[in-house]
C-alpha cells in the first residue's frame, strides 16, 4: 500500500510540473510522453512479475525521467531530474536504497544509455521504445521541429536522418520482451531511414551531373519506380510482423489464462479436501451427541464434494487419438502445434508433416489459427467449469453457515 501511495503522489506531482511550468516548445518531451513512457514500462515490467517495491521504481523514475526539461536545457535533463526525484522522495520519507535506484534508472536513460540491472534496463527500454513502433516516422518529425526551437537553428532533412541512423545503430533494446517485440521493427525503420537517405543523396548528385531534359526525366522515373518498390515493400512486410506478433501474444495470453484456471481449481481442491478432511474426523464423531446438526453437516459435505468435482473437471486433460495421415497434411486439416496431435506418431513422419507445413504459409497460418482456437476452447470450458464451482462454493458455504445456525438456534439439544 505504501508503494501504491508513492506511486499515486508521483503521478499528482509530476503532472503538477508540466502543468505548472509548461513550456510551449517542448512539443515532443512533454505529459503526454511521459505517460507513454510510464505505460511502456509498466507493460514490460508486467513481463517479468516484479515485487512491488520494484515496481515502484519503475513507475517513480518512469514519470521523473524527462522533468529536468521543465527546469533547465536538454543537456543535463537526466541529472536535473533525478535531482527532484530525490527532493520529491526525501519529503515522502523514502527508504535511501529506493531514492538511488530511482536515480539510477534515470541517469541510465542518458544517451548513449548504460543500464545496470534489470530495473534500469526496463525504463531505458521504454524511453526509446518508439524506434520499434509505427509511429516513429512522425515522433521523429516531432523531436525534429523540438530541436530546431530549441537550438533556433532549421535542420535540414538529410541532416535529420543522418544524426537519427546513428542514434539507432549504436543503439539496442537491453530486456528480452523488447528485444522479442521491437527489434525487428527498429530494425525495418532504421533500413527505411537508410534507403530513403541513399536516395536523397543520389537524387542530389544526379541534379547536379545531369543538365538535359531527357536524362532528368529517366531519373526521376526510375527514382518514382525504385519509390513505389520500396513502398510496395514495406506495406507487405508491415502485416506480417503485425501478424507474428499477434500470435506470440495472443498464444502466451492462453498459455497464462490456462495457468490461472490451474491454479484456482487448486484452491478450491485445496480448501474443500481440509474442509471434508475436518468433518469426517471430528465433527461426524459428534453428531449422536447433536443430532440437530445432522443435516447442515450433510449439507455442507455436499457442496464440499460437489465442489471438488467440479474443480477437478476444471483440470482433468482431455488426449486425442494422437495421430494423423499424409491424406490430413495434403488436405491441410491437421494441426501440427498441438501434441494431442502428433503424440503417438514417429519421429520422421511429424518431421516431414511439420516440413510441408512451414513449405506453406497459408497451411502454417492456419494451423496456427486452429491452434489458438482450440486453446481458447479448452479456456472456455475450464473457466465455465470453474465459475459452477466457485458458485457451489460460494452460496453453498452460505446455505450451510445459515443451517448450522438455524439448527443451533432454533433446535437446540437438550443437555
Amino acid at each position: 500500500m505504501i508503494a501504491e501511495s508513492l506511486v499515486l503522489h508521483t503521478e499528482k506531482t509530476v503532472t503538477g510540473f508540466f502543468q505548472q511550468y509548461h513550456k510551449p516548445e517542448l512539443v515532443y518531451h512533454n505529459l503526454a510522453h511521459t505517460q507513454e513512457v510510464v505505460k511502456v514500462a509498466e507493460q514490460i515490467a508486467a513481463h517479468y512479475q516484479l515485487t512491488d517495491d520494484d515496481m515502484c521504481v519503475i513507475y517513480v523514475a518512469a514519470w521523473f525521467h524527462d522533468v529536468g526539461y521543465l527546469f533547465g536545457g536538454p543537456a543535463e535533463h537526466e541529472k536535473i531530474s533525478a535531482k527532484k526525484a530525490r527532493e520529491f522522495l526525501e519529503e515522502q520519507q523514502a527508504e535511501e536504497t529506493l531514492i538511488k535506484k530511482i536515480e539510477g534508472c534515470i541517469l541510465a536513460t542518458k544517451i548513449p544509455q548504460s543500464p545496470s540491472g534489470l530495473l534500469e534496463e526496463i525504463v531505458c527500454d521504454a524511453d526509446l521504445s518508439h524506434f520499434g513502433s509505427d509511429t516513429f516516422k512522425e515522433k521523429s518529425k516531432v523531436m525534429r521541429r523540438e530541436k530546431e526551437i530549441l537550438t533556433g537553428k532549421e535542420i535540414s532533412g538529410g541532416e535529420w536522418r543522418e544524426s537519427t541512423i546513428r542514434l539507432m545503430e549504436a543503439h539496442h533494446y537491453f530486456t528480452t520482451y523488447c528485444q522479442a517485440l521491437l527489434k525487428k521493427g527498429k530494425q525495418e525503420n532504421l533500413e527505411e531511414l537508410k534507403k530513403k537517405q541513399e536516395k536523397k543523396t543520389k537524387d542530389e548528385a544526379e541534379k547536379i551531373a545531369v543538365s538535359s531534359f531527357n536524362t532528368e526525366m529517366s531519373v526521376n522515373g526510375t527514382a518514382d519506380k525504385k519509390k513505389d518498390k520500396d513502398e510496395k515493400k514495406t506495406k507487405d512486410e508491415l502485416p506480417t510482423r503485425g501478424i507474428e506478433t499477434m500470435f506470440r501474444l495472443t498464444s502466451s495470453n492462453h498459455f497464462d489464462l490456462s495457468s490461472m484456471a490451474d491454479s484456482k481449481a487448486n484452491i478450491m481442491i485445496s480448501v474443500n479436501s481440509i474442509i471434508v478432511s475436518v468433518l469426517l474426523s471430528v465433527l461426524l464423531r459428534r453428531l449422536e451427541e447433536f443430532p440437530n446438526l445432522v443435516i447442515p453437516t450433510l449439507l455442507f459435505l455436499i457442496v464440499n464434494v460437489c465442489t471438488i468435482i467440479f474443480a477437478v473437471l476444471a483440470t482433468r486433460p482431455n488426449i486425442t487419438k494422437g495421430t494423423f495421415t499424409r491424406e490430413d497434411i495434403h488436405h491441410k486439416r491437421a494441426n501440427l502445434l498441438f501434441f494431442g496431435n502428433f503424440h503417438k506418431m514417429r519421429l520422421d513422419d511429424y518431421e516431414w508433416g511439420m516440413k510441408e507445413m512451414m513449405k506453406d504459409k497459408e497451411f502454417l497460418y492456419s494451423s496456427m489459427i486452429r491452434d489458438i482456437y482450440f486453446l481458447g476452447a479448452v479456456l472456455g470450458r475450464k473457466y465455465r467449469l470453474l465459475r459452477i464451482s466457485y458458485n457451489i462454493f460460494m452460496f453453498g458455504f452460505i446455505i450451510s453457515v445459515l443451517a448450522f445456525a438455524i439448527a443451533v438456534a432454533f433446535f437446540p439439544v437438550n443437555t
